[in-house]
Parts: structure tokens; sequence; C-alpha cells
């Protein structure tokens, strides 16, 4: 269930305007927050869209409720199925929840206690593997050769990337024109939905992603030029840990411009500097985009720079500073 083929559909930008309709009455369109604080550390002009506060917690809303709500009724009856790590399944799990449909979410038996709730508490039903790409694939298949479910997969669907695309189309409306724009990266489908928007809409626009030094497989992958797969790395980001399908790497080596590494301490002082200063609740994954502007500070001075807060789904008895 790795989805491998090269006969794939590529989402365009009329996906991504079809998509904000479709998810309209399911998604928030949040906010875009400021900080004199972290303008003055970073010399740079920072744009904090907040998935955080999107609905389920997470931007992974959007690609889930676009997958969710452009089922036909015979196909939606079916019901959804996908592995995650937590975010997606999250997020599936709601959208199925909204149209009425059940939602299986194979997650690593190793996912945050805090996640799992989530996905049940949507109403979705959790089927625990082992920690690795390669188990919540193997377990997948299984699920969908029983249940006949639609497969969402997290990253690798034009549905999602198309959904995940409307997150930058706010932000350049809410904003206007920005020389950059950076999100963390994992699987590539917020890197992917935000190149597919803003290559058609603000072409000058440079993207970046950020990636911890220890689940590196986009950047080894960018500097190879081919996919490099890491099978079951080990990083606080735990959203991060999954590696690229044929679909968002098409997005990655066409559009971004870099992948900038940071390590494991610099996500949590990302982490908890945010916390502190924006009083606003992320996640290590999200951490990740201004753990790599404050390592990068010369890249990004004196620029106004997008930076995209993924998801603020925290398991708040393992917060990584305690």
């Amino acid at each position: 269930m790795n989805d491998q083929s090269t006969d794939i559909y590529i989402p365009t930008f009329e996906d991504v305007k079809a998509a904000r309709e479709r998810i309209a009455p399911h998604v928030h369109r949040t906010p875009v927050l400021t900080s004199s604080t972290f303008d003055r550390m970073t010399g740079a002009e920072l744009y904090f869209k907040c998935e955080n506060f999107q609905k389920a917690g997470v931007f992974k809303a959007r690609g889930a409720s676009n997958a969710v709500f452009g089922l036909s009724d015979e196909q939606a009856a079916r019901g959804v199925a996908t592995h995650s790590s937590g975010n997606h399944g999250l997020a599936l799990s709601y959208a199925a929840g909204r149209r009425g449909i059940t939602a299986t979410v194979v997650m690593p038996r190793t996912a945050p206690e805090a996640k799992k709730a989530a996905v049940r508490g949507y109403g979705g039903t959790v089927v625990e593997c082992e920690p690795s790409t390669s188990a919540r694939e193997a377990r997948l298949e299984e699920v969908i050769a029983e249940s006949g479910a639609d497969f969402v997969h997290p990253y690798n669907d034009h549905r999602v990337i198309a959904g995940q695309g409307t997150c930058s189309l706010e932000l350049h409306e809410d904003v206007g024109p920005l020389d950059a724009v950076i999100a963390p990266i994992g699987g590539g489908g917020m890197i992917s939905g935000t190149c597919l928007t803003l290559s058609n809409i603000a072409p000058q626009t440079k993207i970046y992603a950020a990636e911890p030094e220890q689940a590196d497989d986009v950047y080894r992958s960018f500097h190879a030029g081919r996919i490099i797969e890491d099978d079951a790395p080990q990083t606080i980001a735990d959203g991060l840990k999954v590696s690229m399908r044929p679909r968002t790497w098409h997005f990655v080596s066409s559009y971004v411009t870099d992948v900038l590494l940071v390590s494991e301490q610099e996500i949590i002082d990302a982490m908890r500097l945010t916390w502190q200063r924006m009083k606003i609740v992320i996640e290590p994954s999200s951490a990740v985009a201004l753990a790599a502007v404050f390592r990068n500070k010369d890249l990004f001075a004196g620029k106004r720079v997008g930076v995209i807060v993924t998801g603020g789904n925290v398991d708040l008895d393992r917060l990584p500073w305690l």
C-alpha cells in the first residue's frame, strides 16, 4: 500500500480552488500571528500561519476533508482508512465523523497516547502496529482487504495535497507577497500543497522545507536527486518520521529552494520559546520551521517570511523540556 506507481495524477491549482470550496464548511480559516520578539531575534519579518488552531488541531484537516467530502456516496459507505503517526489519522477521523462514515487508522504503538485518544474521540478506530513505515503499510493493506475502505494516504494523495494547498492560499491573501515561506517536512504533503499554490500565485516566493537532523531523508533525497527512504528514524518531531512518495517528491524536487536541518535541542528550544513568547501551544513538529529560521538568520534577515505552524497536538504528560 505504498502507492509507488509512476502513473500518478499530479494535482493542479484548479484542484486547490475546488478544495477550498469543498472544505469551507468543515475547516477554519486560521489566523496569521506576528511576534515583535521573534522579529527582533531573527532580523526577519515573520508571519505565523497558525494551523494549530485548525479543526482537529492540525493542518491535515484540510486534506482529509477534501478527500472525504470528494467521495461518492457509494465509496463513502465503505468508509476510509489510513496509516498515521497521529495527526492525519485524527484529521481523517474528524472528517469522516462530519460525513457520518467510518475511519480506521493504523498507528505505531509508540505514537503519542494523546493522538490515539483524539482519533478515538473523533469516532475513529485505532489499529496498532510496530513503529516503522513498512509495518504501517503492511497492516493497512490487511485492513483495506477486509473492509474495502477508501485509502486516504497521509500525503501521497492528490486530494490531500490539494487540500493542504488551501493553507498558503489563505496566507498569501492575508499578508500579501512574501519573500519566503517555510514549513516542516516529513512526507511532504504541506510542502507540496505550498509549492502547488505559490508556484501559481506567487512564483517569486522561495519555499524552504525544515527537517530534523535525526530524520533527514528529505535533505539527503534533495541533494541526491532521488527519493531516499528512512524506515524508522528517531526524533522528537513524531509527525516528521515518514518518507516522501512520488507525488510529494515531484513538488519538492521541482519547487523547493532548499531543505534546512535542525537539531533535537533546537526543536525543543523553539517549541518552548513559542509557548513562552507567543502564548500558543505548538507541537515539536511545528517548531522545526521556526528552529530553522533561528539557525539560518542570515538567510532570512530583512525578509518577509511565512512560517507555517502545522499543529498543536501535544501529549501534555510528555513535554520535551520536562
